[in-house]
């Protein structure tokens, strides 16, 4: 491929060869719109050599500057960069495990069906994001602390197409050395992290933060980025305890939809076997149903469908795929859109009701599953026509699946729009709605259903100096890329405080 872009370069630039010329690639995208389907590229082509690309310079130095930061997923790692780019030391408290050890905690939810309340797919050293697909994809408008934050990877070992390619991805198996590798660079330059250290308490003096108290102890402070991800339902839990004000905030819940991945290809490629040089087939979906958004969520060609629990009496799913998407099948989240009205049941002026309704379905798809952390599924076909599966097809979800009518799993608001969504899509792409693709449920974890409020110009919760609500968790991001950005802002806004 490189020659014949090349050749491309010569032609359109009406150069003879590339001696003497210095090119770079600033995008990469599939266009499928019509026959023949191809790759699009944007390039740069000057005769002097290309300036780096942006990272981080961290300075080693002894400093009395300190910040507290909760969390090690992506908010967390990239504020802690971003304090030692200014000069100031950051003390990182992770509640769960360094990636290594994590792994062999995950090895416990198949074999054993228990899951570590602390190490799990949620939680631990990466976070979320460390067993997620490793999509880079945001709509912020900050290009330069994007390419700032895609040249970090590329630096811990991410491929180089992320910094060009429309749709960037890492992938699940090269995700755990890539934030361990972080880490070091944090270690190295004069930051701290301490693993399996829980926040269990924030120490408020006059309306301003002086400390946090972990497991293991007080930490003096006066600056503290909660960056704690979307599933820390204690966290939420302490914050209301000591009467620091959260909200409950709309999120969106439904199943996994899963597909043999060449049904997906010949859908969208029109043909009956893909390419060499055509990437697994995705796909992006939105409709309106009885006056609620029904979508996909985080598309995962060749991917699997992964247990996302955070305790052994609830079953959750998520989906993640490798670098090369190159597994069998294809999932995605199929999901509705869930407001106040819906959670008004756990009480109206709650700022955990939203949690509280999420952890409930939760709770019920476990039962529903047999109480082993299999989840309840149905065939898609089966779903539309209201009738329990006879039979369940392959999955990729390795705890196991379980036949069951999801009607009387998800909430009503969910399950009466899924149907005829699912209908809908199956007209625009023929052979989605087969009873050969799977619903797998629950897919609960799309955002966090709680938002810590803060201002606006100064990112600081509005009832309490020094606290800076971040990422997921506070309903600020949405993904690793949004989440590093505002990892990236937070740390800023401290900088400016203490410069």
């Amino acid at each position: 491929m490189v020659e014949s872009i090349e050749r491309a370069i010569c032609k359109n630039a009406r150069i003879r060869s590339l001696d003497g010329w210095y090119y770079r690639i600033d995008k990469k995208s599939l266009d499928a719109r019509k026959e023949p389907i191809v790759n699009r590229f944007r390039v740069s082509l000057q005769q002097e050599p290309f300036e780096d690309q942006p990272t981080f310079t961290p300075r080693v130095e002894n400093t009395d500057d300190t910040a507290i930061v909760v969390g090690f997923g992506p908010a967390g790692m990239f504020a802690a960069l971003q304090l030692l780019e200014s000069g100031i030391k950051p003390i990182v408290i992770e509640r769960g495990k360094p990636v290594k050890e994590r792994r062999r905690d995950l090895v416990d939810i198949f074999r054993k069906q228990h899951v570590h309340i602390d190490s799990n797919y949620c939680f631990g050293e990466g976070g979320a994001g460390t067993f997620s697909d490793g999509k880079l994809y945001t709509r912020s408008k900050k290009r330069g602390e994007i390419k700032q934050v895609l040249q970090t990877f590329v630096n811990h070992g991410a491929p180089d197409n992320i910094l060009y390619e429309a749709h960037p991805h890492i992938g699940t198996n090269k995700l755990p050395e890539i934030v361990s590798d972080i880490r070091e660079t944090i270690l190295t330059a004069g930051g701290e992290v301490r693993f399996n250290t829980k926040l269990t308490g924030i120490e408020i003096d006059n309306g301003e933060v002086v400390a946090v108290e972990t497991n293991n102890g007080r930490i003096a402070t006066k600056q503290v980025i909660l960056a704690t991800g979307h599933s820390a339902r204690d966290v939420f839990e302490l914050l209301h305890k000591q009467e620091i004000v959260i909200e409950a905030k709309p999120f969106a819940l439904g199943v996994r939809i899963e597909h043999q991945q060449k049904l997906i290809d010949q859908i969208q490629y029109k043909c009956k076997t893909r390419g060499a040089y055509l990437p697994p087939a995705s796909y992006s979906l939105v409709h309106q149903v009885n006056g609620r958004g029904v979508f996909s969520f985080c598309m995962c060609p060749g991917g699997i469908i992964a247990p996302a629990m955070t305790a052994s009496d609830e079953v959750v799913v998520n989906g993640w795929s490798p670098s090369k998407r190159n597994g069998e099948f294809a999932n995605s989240g199929f999901v509705v859109e869930i407001r106040p009205e819906d959670w008004n049941q756990f009480g109206r002026q709650n700022p955990l009701a939203a949690m509280e309704f999420q952890a409930a379905v939760e709770k019920k798809a476990f039962v529903a599953g047999g109480s082993n952390l299999q989840a309840p599924a149905q065939r898609v076909g089966d779903y539309v026509k209201k009738r329990v599966s006879t039979s369940l097809a392959e999955t990729s979800y390795i705890p196991g699946v379980e036949s069951v009518d999801l009607r009387q799993v998800l909430p009503q608001v969910v399950h009466s729009r899924i149907g005829p969504a699912i209908q809908h899509f199956g007209k625009r792409l023929k052979g989605y709605n087969s009873n050969e693709a799977m619903l797998v449920g629950v897919e609960s974890r799309t955002s966090s259903p709680v938002r810590i409020p803060r201002d606006k110009i100064t990112l600081q919760h509005p009832d309490i100096v020094g606290l800076y609500p971040c990422g997921e968790g506070a309903g600020y991001a949405g993904g690793i890329m949004s989440a590093a950005l505002d990892g990236i802002a937070c740390a800023k806004a401290i900088a400016q405080i203490i410069s």
